[in-house]
């Protein structure tokens, strides 16, 4: 764009019909609140700042939002808020944003509840203003438009727009109207700020619309243009729960369907929830019912099973994650290794790192632990707060117990250990490379590489042993 874009989110309004203690722009789609959707849409389009404008539980509301990151040719946007006390209508609202707004860029304003609007349509919105005309973004899909103000145009070759007329406050002719204004608009701060000032709220509500500046503008002998889209969804506010549900499962479709052109391979798109940002590389497989949260790297040829819920992993290339895995990397994150296999049943706590050809199996819990390459625990197992050398095996029922009620501790399992069934390892404590852990043993010392541990009683002992070879196949 040739002119600075400042843009305006409204996100002051109470949402009653979503009867909820939280804010309505706070509630989530996809993994993140409504607003913070339109914010980083904001960023995309490359302005040069964005102002919210809260009002019903605004300190919950200003919290509950954050920066936009920049793109690539960009900085990001100066994100600040004001605040709308009391709401007195939409354009009362954006009264409160002048103060702000630089007189030279363009203001476009949006609203916090219509999180899918698409970057392509407001850069058409934004061609269509120029950097001196008031533009609108109107909806025709020719159907009912009850309960939306209709878009009343000129008769003659241009069409240019003359007013919008609330529904509440149109006639009977101006209802069959199928044009509605989708509550966006992009105008020169310049012409805005005084069309603002001359609004009123004589009218059925007592408020102060900012649909009557399009009136006003064409009054002063103004053009105001439109840009008229077909697709509702990315048009579509939240005002109730059903609606967040319809709009969650349309968000979902669109973000199944670009995974798919990526050459992902989906059982089912319908049955896919993406809570955040997955990134996959070639040859991925992912079965149905299965949840992607905070952000997720799936590398090539990664096969996730059904029922699986992901959160902030990165699972290397030709991994399988069977189904019914709970991995969750909170802010520690978790990485499974190169051709690693983890499940059915399994959970991976923040920490969590797997080498190359791990394998993790029914009912394993593993929390941050280190395992090298090559280590296994098949079976009914925790491993909390341990780091693992190459080719352990670790047995059945066994656990480490790394907290003593006030401190962790850490184990230290080195390479080639074996670990029996049902084992205690009770932390800090270390077993020497190549050493065997008895079944039904609680180690409270560490041991030496090679030994043999076995507890007896309340007495730990300690032998040389050879293991046995393995046969030959």
């Amino acid at each position: 764009m040739s002119f600075p874009v400042d843009v305006v989110v409204m996100a002051a309004g109470k949402g009653t019909r979503m009867k909820s203690l939280r804010p309505k722009v706070l509630h989530r789609l996809a993994g993140r609140a409504l607003a913070q959707h339109v914010i980083d849409c904001a960023a995309r389009l490359s302005a040069r700042s964005v102002v919210v404008i809260t009002g019903h539980g605004a300190e919950q509301v200003e919290a509950g939002l954050s920066q936009p990151l920049g793109t690539p040719d960009s900085a990001a946007p100066r994100l600040r808020y004001v605040r709308q006390e009391p709401q007195l209508g939409t354009g009362h609202a954006v009264q409160q944003a002048v103060p702000v707004l630089p007189d030279d860029g363009v203001v476009l304003i949006l609203n916090g509840d219509v999180p899918l609007i698409g970057q392509a349509t407001l850069q058409a919105l934004l061609q269509a203003c120029e950097g001196q005309h008031l533009a609108l973004l109107t909806v025709d899909t020719g159907g009912d438009a009850t309960g939306y103000g209709r878009i009343v145009r000129s008769q003659d070759a241009d069409r240019s727009v003359l007013a919008i007329v609330e529904h509440k406050d149109a006639n009977e002719a101006q209802r069959r109207i199928t044009e509605w204004y989708s509550g966006v608009m992009a105008a020169p701060a310049a012409l805005l700020k005084p069309l603002l000032q001359g609004l009123t709220n004589d009218n059925s509500q007592h408020e102060y619309y900012l649909t009557d500046v399009v009136k006003h503008a064409v009054a002063q002998g103004r053009v105001v243009r439109a840009v008229t889209t077909r697709d509702e969804v990315e048009v579509a506010g939240v005002n109730s729960p059903l609606q967040l549900a319809e709009l969650e499962r349309a968000c979902q479709r669109r973000l199944a369907h670009a995974l798919m052109e990526q050459g992902v391979r989906l059982a089912d798109p319908a049955r896919l929830d993406v809570r955040g940002e997955l990134m996959c590389g070639q040859d991925v497989d992912i079965d149905v019912n299965c949840v992607f949260e905070g952000r997720v790297k799936l590398g090539d040829g990664v096969r996730i099973g059904a029922n699986c819920v992901i959160a902030n992993a990165a699972i290397d290339a030709g991994a399988v994650i069977h189904p019914f895995t709970h991995i969750d990397g909170e802010k520690l994150g978790v990485s499974v290794g190169r051709g690693a296999l983890v499940g059915p049943f399994a959970r991976l706590r923040p920490g969590a790192q797997l080498g190359e050809d791990v394998h993790i199996g029914n009912f394993v819990e593993v929390k941050n632990s280190t395992l090298a390459a090559g280590a296994k625990a098949n079976h009914l197992a925790y491993l909390g707060d341990a780091t693992v050398g190459e080719r352990v095996n670790y047995g059945a029922g066994s656990i480490t117990a790394n907290y003593d009620g006030a401190n962790k501790h850490r184990t230290v399992i080195e390479a080639d250990v074996h670990v029996g069934s049902n084992c205690v390892l009770v932390a800090p404590v270390t077993l020497g490379a190549g050493g065997t852990v008895g079944g039904g043993s609680t180690i409270t010392k560490s041991t030496p590489p090679g030994a043999l541990a076995v507890a007896r009683g309340k007495q730990m002992v300690l032998e040389n042993w050879q293991r046995p070879a393995k046969k030959k196949p």
